[in-house]
This record gives structure tokens, C-alpha cells and sequence, in this order.
């Protein structure tokens, strides 16, 4: 599939919001990145993984506590992924590049892969949220059909009722099969690769051994196969169903759109910024907690209109975006609670499937 190209628009919307969003941090004397909260909650939560991950291997609590502890385990990676790596391969997480570069590098010891995810997340996804056939996270083919472009089966009319299985199995696909269908193919979909470099070679191997020797092998040895079998469906579960649904809210619900190139010009119909927003939805974002767990990912719109600041920024930024968009009657899509962001995504699941 041909590349697209968004509209080249002088004085575009996203050049008004650039010089918003500039002057509001100008006038302030803040930094776009990451401040000392953010650092004390990347403490607490990986003090946190790694206090249950000694608990669970050298200690062998009790049935229901070990299941408990698999639990939060999966849900400490879940919250690490969004608040830690997602910053930092950004760059927000710090000003200082080589914490950024440590940030984004928890995802390797976590079993994934930082190369990949740069190319398939921060390259291809950022740039063109919701274009079938570029966009891999509404790749799901055969099991799920995500988009009106896409073929549809049989299966499809209970994506609805199934999707929650194979969200649950994203961990595990992402770690044992995924990354290496990209690596060994050197494409993420339809997209080429860089050519990785040896040092990219070297991170990918030695991290996916490390990664197996810390959560397959050593568990198995410290307390059984039998006890690591239920811990780590448990723990990757629960860590897969959380990543997914967090990110699928963002971009699969019922208002958002999934826009295709003009096929005589490849160009898309908007300008890069409109075209974030009509593919793009907020969900509760008054609720601190959530936004505190997830990294500030359910402000979404703000960090696809800017992925480089750090999410901290976002409840302060969203209200000039959203007076921005009342400015030029752009539709701010956002969702108040998570269930009513959930009840839309299953909508969305169900209609494709019809």
C-alpha cells in the first residue's frame, strides 16, 4: 500500500495550536517534559513490580495471595508501559535524553522490544492513526475486523462478545510472537523496517533471553512449572486486557473515523492535526486516578496532537485544545467515564461485525 500524504495547509489548525500550546509553557517557564511527580510515581511503581516479583519467586505466598499478587503484578507492568516506557520513547519523560533512553528501555526488560515499538507505535501509528492497512494496531486480522475496509467473516458478528479473549492474549502474543514476525520479516505490516543496526540485533536477543530467564525459567525453578503456568497466565492476562483496552478506547469507538487517501492523488482529505482528531477520543478524564494509572493516556488527543510533552501536561493543555477546536468547529470527541467509553467500544465491535 501506497504511503498517503496529509494536506499541506498554510496557516493550518495544528500551527495555531502549536503556537498556543508554545506560549502557554512559555508564560508559565515549564518545561514540556516530565517533573518530579512523575519521576516519584515511576519510583512507586517500579518499586512496586519489582517488590511483588521477589515476593512471588523467593517467597511463594499462599495460593489466593500468589493469584492476588499476579494480578497487580500485571497490572504494575500494565501501568510502568503507560507511565514509564510511553514518556520516555516519546522523549517527555525527562529533558535529559539518556533518561528518556532508560525510560523507554524498561519495555526490553518487560519483554517487548523498543526498536519495534518506536517503528510500530511512535513512527507508523502517530502518523496515521486509523489507516487501515498502515496502521498495525487495527491490524487483527482474521480474529477481529476493526475497520468498514477491512474483509469481513463469519466470526466477526461476536467480536463483540469475544474481543475481551484475545485482548487478554495481547502480552503474550506481543512478546513470544509479534515482535519476532517483525523482526524476521523486517516490517511492521506492510510497512519496511530501518535497517537495524548490530547493537539493535544485540538488545533484541539478549532482552528476549533475559526476559525468559526472568519470567519463565527462574519462576519455574523456584516454584514449579505447575505454579508458573497459572501465575503467568494470570499476571499476562490481566496485563495484556489492560493495555489493549486502554489503547482501543483511544481509537476504536463509534465516533471516531477511519479515514482513506484519495485514490488518484494518495492524499488524505484533512491536514495532519484534523486528521488526529476525528480518529481520536478522550475518556475520563476528571478521574485522577485513572489518569494517574495510565499515564495520562486517556488523554489521548492531546498526546496524539502533541506526543513529545509529557502527559502530566495534558489536563492543562486539553482546555486550550478544546477552545481551539470550539474556534474552528473541529468535534473534540470525548467520552466522561470509562464504562460509557467501553459501552462505545463494544458498540463499535458489534457494528462491525453486522
Amino acid at each position: 500500500m501506497a504511503i498517503p500524504k496529509f494536506s499541506n495547509i498554510p496557516h493550518s489548525f495544528h500551527s495555531e495550536l502549536k503556537n498556543r500550546i508554545s506560549s502557554y509553557f512559555d508564560s508559565l517557564g515549564k518545561s514540556p517534559t516530565g517533573n518530579l511527580s512523575l519521576f516519584i510515581k515511576a519510583i512507586i511503581l517500579i518499586t512496586g513490580f519489582v517488590f511483588l516479583y521477589i515476593h512471588l519467586v523467593f517467597f511463594t505466598p499462599a495460593a489466593i495471595w500468589a493469584i492476588l499478587e499476579c494480578v497487580l503484578l500485571g497490572g504494575f507492568v500494565a501501568s510502568i508501559g503507560f507511565n514509564v516506557m510511553h514518556d520516555g520513547a516519546h522523549g517527555s519523560f525527562s529533558k535529559n535524553k539518556w533518561i528518556n533512553h532508560i525510560a523507554a528501555f524498561s519495555l526490553n526488560i518487560l519483554g517487548g522490544n523498543s526498536y519495534m515499538w518506536n517503528m510500530k507505535h511512535n513512527v507508523i501509528h502517530h502518523a496515521y492513526t486509523n489507516v487501515d492497512g498502515i496502521d498495525d494496531d487495527i491490524d487483527i486480522q482474521p480474529w477481529m475486523r476493526m475497520s468498514e475496509t477491512q474483509k469481513k467473516r463469519k466470526l466477526h458478528k461476536y467480536q463483540h462478545l469475544y474481543f475481551w479473549i484475545f485482548y487478554s492474549l495481547l502480552y503474550i502474543f506481543w512478546i513470544f510472537l509479534l515482535d519476532y514476525q517483525k523482526y524476521f520479516k523486517s516490517k511492521v505490516g506492510t510497512m519496511p523496517l530501518k535497517k537495524m543496526k548490530l547493537s539493535d540485533h544485540l538488545v533484541f536477543w539478549g532482552f528476549k533471553l533475559i526476559n525468559a530467564f526472568l519470567f519463565i525459567g527462574l519462576p519455574i525453578y523456584m516454584v514449579g512449572f505447575g505454579h508458573w503456568v497459572v501465575g503467568f497466565l494470570v499476571f499476562s492476562c490481566v496485563a495484556g486486557f489492560v493495555l489493549s483496552l486502554v489503547f482501543q478506547l483511544a481509537h476504536t469507538v463509534e465516533h471516531t473515523a477511519f479515514p482513506v487517501a484519495n485514490q488518484e492523488t494518495g492524499k488524505m482529505d484533512d491536514e495532519w492535526a484534523i486528521h488526529q482528531l476525528k480518529t481520536t477520543a478522550n475518556f475520563a478524564t476528571r478521574n485522577k486516578i485513572v489518569s494517574w494509572l495510565v499515564g495520562g493516556l486517556n488523554f489521548q488527543i492531546e498526546h496524539h496532537l502533541f506526543p513529545k510533552i509529557s502527559h502530566i501536561h495534558y489536563p492543562a493543555i486539553s482546555k486550550i485544545i478544546k477552545q481551539a477546536c470550539k474556534e474552528y468547529g473541529v468535534v473534540y470527541i470525548e467520552y466522561p467515564r470509562v464504562h460509557k467509553a467501553v459501552a462505545s467500544h463494544v458498540a463499535f465491535l458489534r457494528h462491525m461485525g453486522r
